[in-house]
This record gives C-alpha cells, structure tokens and sequence, in this order.
C-alpha cells in the first residue's frame, strides 16, 4: 500500500503554539521563560537501550516505551497575558502529551489575590487518521487513488473505513477503495486539535498586562548518572589512582520540545504517593549531584530540604524524542584509590535467618574458586573528590601504553553518596588468583548444645607480585558463636560475617584456617 496523506482543504486555518483568545479576539502574547526540574526513579544503571533507541518513539510501540520512562518532570512556563477585560480565557497549547492534568496550576504573578481560575480544562481529542475519519461518516469526502502515472479521484459520502474506504457515490452507488494515495476533508472538524490544549476561565480584579505563570507535571521524563573512570597503577598491586569524569544523561520523551529552559535536577529519594496498577509504579524519585560552580555554566549544587538540587549554570533545549548528555562536573584527577580483592567461598549459598541451629554437615559446602576485584576510594575533598554523587552507573577504563588507548576493564554503580564516604567499585574477577574453601571437621554435641566446625581456605597467587585478599567469611549456622582457633587475625563485620586480610606472595599460596564453637 502507498504512504497515506491526509489534506484538509480549509479557508485560512491557522494554529499557534502558545495563543490567548479573550471575548473572541486573540489576546496580546510575549515570549517568556521555561525552568523544568527533573525526578528521575530509575535505579542506578537499569535504563535500558530501547528507552532511548533512535527511532523508537515513532513506532508503533513508542506509547508503550514511553508509559515506562522511570521518571517526570515539574514544568514551569512564564509568560506576559493582556487581560484587556475582567474575564478572559486562555488556551495554552505548547504544553506536553504526557502531562498529568490534575498538576496544572495556573496563577497570576502580577495579582496573585485579585486573579482567579474559575475553570480549567484539558482538551486532547487530537487530529489521528481514525480521529477524522469518524468525524466525517456520513460526510462527503474526497479520495485520490495512483494508477501509475494517472490519480484517479473518488468523491461520496463516506460509509466505512474499517480496512478500505467505503464512499456511497452521488448515483447511490457503493465504492470500496483499498490502496489510496490522498483523502481530502472539506474541513477540520470541530473538537479536534493539533496539540494537547490546556484552557482557562479566568477573571481578575487588575485588567492590564499580568505576568503569569504556568505549573504541571509531565510524565516521559528521566535523568541519570553516568561516571567514567580512569584507573593507573600505583606504587604497589594494591595502590592506584583515578581520574573521575561524570555526566547527566537526560531523556525527553513528553511529546513537547523545551527551548532555553533553564534546568534542575533533584537528587535524593522523593517519596511519591502509590500509583494504580498501570501507572507509574515506583515510589520514589531520584537526584543528586557536585559541590563546585563551574565557569562555563556548568551544574551548581546546593542542600535543598533533604535532598540535594542541581541547577545548570546555562539554559539548554530540551527536543522532544532526544536523549541529551550534560557534564556533572569537571573531571577529578589523581584520586587516590585502593585495589581490593575479596575471596567469597561461600557465594551463592543462602545464609538467612534459620529459626534453629543448622546442623546439617553438608549445608553450605560448595566452594566458588574466584576471588573478586574492587577498587575503593574515599568521596574526600583531600583526594580530590568530596562532592556528593548520584546514583548512576561507573565504567572504569585502564590505558594501554603500548599504543596509548583506554581498555574497558568492568563497571559497576553506586547509589546516592554523600561527601566523605566511602566508594566501592566492583570490577569483575582476578584471573591470576584463584581460591578453595572446605570444611575440615564438624560435630555436633546435642546434650552440651554445641557444635564446631573447622574451615580451611587455600588462595593461590600466580601473578608476578604479592597481592593482598580480603577472606569473607559468613558464620551462618547460629546466632551464637565463638572463633576458638585461627590462623590469621580476623575482623567482625556484623552478627555473622568475619574478614580476615591475608598476603599472598608472587607464585605462592596462602591458607587460612578458623575453628568456630556455635552454643544454643
């Protein structure tokens, strides 16, 4: 079939973005400002691809994607209005499809008290193939049809347009036409629009020019972190440094384009009333982002209540369907950074909460042989950091000297972290240190309500340099328990996890062994 054109051959039809009719005459209209702060509710890093794939928001499944962007924005549009009479209403038209109508808020600047809404509606019966197409059943309509180089033209009364046109000609003939090329309307229909309108009833008690001002959220909005991380070796295997770029990736998908708005971003946990089911499901917003101003009008942060407020030094354009990539702050250099390395045995066992000792010998014995990297940094101002971060994903890189390019070598993400924390970074798996945990001995008492375990771990470093493992280990058969042998000195995380840090010399072996007494 050939791409469908709809014409509508009207007398002088004209539509404006932003329009002001008062008494039938369209009222005086100034250019104003737009500020848009930004909720995000995705987790850190779960943004997938197809939410901002190019091309998507056209397709037929672009509504669908669009109901699931983890995020909403609060839109604030300033504009002058002539209220040449006491009453006038106002249609507002450059305003988002996603918007949520029961947040619009409409008030006057200029006389906040003496200015009032007496009505307030959203119209958005839009103009759709389908759309004009029952409005003109049983109207008389035009159809153009290409056979080859000749269009042939078919005027009558439309019947049906469900799978092909139906035209009832003048003669009382019937017509079924599939494969048309043009349909021609004598008119727009009344109630159709182009855009999503909002419309105000309003009176006020100081006719003049009134700045004013108008609130809403939208829907089909979100932002997100992103950290990039360059890491160099330190003086030792265990030591490094990072230099710590950061960006704001911003989706819009609200159906409206933004120009020069100037921009904030929200950075904390917002809680969010519960949604119905189909709606937007999470309950919570988030923001974040650096202590620095920046003299390229960069973000500035501040404390705003809880939370923190990020406010872009500059005014940007937000295009409708666009994905837009703003710097956080300028990149950090030289953090000092730790290279750390966690052997986990018992990883991918279940170690809950047992509502009596666990006795069975054979719980909990599988044995994972990787030992983990990490790298670990303190968000101090010292190192060079001591900004607070959102929430977002970190792609850490390594450079190769040998030709001087940057390698990807794992990536993580982190969730809000205020100055002077601590950051930890999974990377992936060491290949050159491998691990083996098993149980040595085991026996329960039953009359003395007591049982003991011994453990030993053997860590095999086959690198060219020694490397230090942090061993973790979870005593997770009772509440009560006591280390009552040890062959390296351990530290108590909480109630049931114990770390005990061990060297591991080049091409040797290390092992580790614990006895525990659990009583009940």
């Amino acid at each position: 079939m050939m791409k469908t054109w709809l014409f509508c051959e009207m007398a002088a039809v004209g539509f404006v973005l932003f329009s002001f009719v008062g008494s039938g005459a369209l009222a005086e209209e100034s250019k104003g400002s737009t500020a848009l702060t930004i909720y995000s509710t995705a987790g850190p890093g779960a943004v997938p691809a197809e939410l901002y794939k190019p091309g998507l928001q056209q397709s037929s499944y672009g509504a669908q994607w669009r109901r699931q962007i983890p995020g909403y924005a609060i839109v604030k549009q300033e504009r002058d209005v002539d209220f040449a009479e006491p009453r006038l209403t106002i249609r507002f038209s450059d305003v988002a499809s996603e918007i949520e109508p029961t947040t619009v808020r409409f008030s006057s600047l200029t006389d906040p008290s003496g200015t009032r809404v007496l009505e307030q509606n959203y119209e958005f019966d839009l103009v759709s193939t389908q759309k004009l197409m029952e409005k003109f059943l049983d109207r008389e309509i035009t159809v153009e049809k290409a056979h080859g180089d000749k269009l042939d033209t078919y005027t009558g009364k439309l019947l049906s347009a469900d799978g092909g046109i139906v035209l009832q000609n003048p003669s009382g003939g019937v017509q079924v036409i599939s494969g048309y090329s043009n349909v021609r309307f004598p008119e727009l229909p009344g109630g159709l629009i182009t855009k999503p309108t909002l419309v105000w009833d309003v009176v006020t008690a100081k006719p003049g020019v009134h700045e004013t001002r108008v609130t809403y959220e939208t829907k089909a909005m979100t932002w997100w972190a992103d950290y990039n991380i360059v890491f160099a070796p330190g003086a030792d295997a265990n030591s490094g440094v990072l230099d710590i770029g950061a960006w704001v990736s911003i989706i819009n998908q609200s159906g409206a384009t933004f120009p020069e708005a100037k921009l904030k971003l929200i950075a904390g946990d917002v809680q969010r009333a519960p949604q119905p089911r189909g709606g937007v499901r999470s309950p919570r917003g988030r923001v974040a982002m650096a202590e620095m101003k920046s003299m390229d009008g960069g973000f500035e942060e501040k404390s705003f209540f809880e939370y923190h407020l990020y406010t872009l030094g500059r005014k940007t354009t937000l295009p409708n369907n666009s994905t837009k990539q703003i710097e956080l702050f300028p990149a950090a250099r030289n953090v000092p950074c730790e290279k750390v390395m966690v052997y986990y045995g018992q990883a991918g066992a279940y170690y809950g909460v047992f509502a009596s000792p666990m006795v069975d010998r054979n719980f909990g014995l599988q044995s994972n042989k990787k030992v983990d990297v990490y790298l670990r940094f303190k968000n101090e101002k010292e190192g060079g950091m001591g900004m607070p971060l959102p929430s977002g994903r970190i792609r850490v890189s390594k450079l190769d000297a040998a030709d001087n390019s940057l390698e990807f070598i794992g990536e993580d993400t982190i969730d809000h972290t205020p100055k002077d924390e601590t950051v930890l970074i999974k990377l992936g798996s060491a290949f050159d240190v491998v691990g083996e945990r098993r149980q040595v001995a085991f026996d329960v008492d039953s009359r003395r309500e007591t049982m003991t375990e011994t453990v030993e771990i053997k860590l095999r470093n086959h690198k060219d340099e020694k490397v230090k493992v942090i061993v973790k280990e979870n005593l997770y058969r009772w509440t009560n328990w006591e280390i009552t042998q040890k062959s390296h000195n351990f530290e108590k995380i909480d109630s049931r996890t114990i770390h005990l840090p061990v060297e591991i010399e080049k091409d040797g072996e290390a092992i580790v062994t614990y006895a525990v007494n659990y009583s009940w």
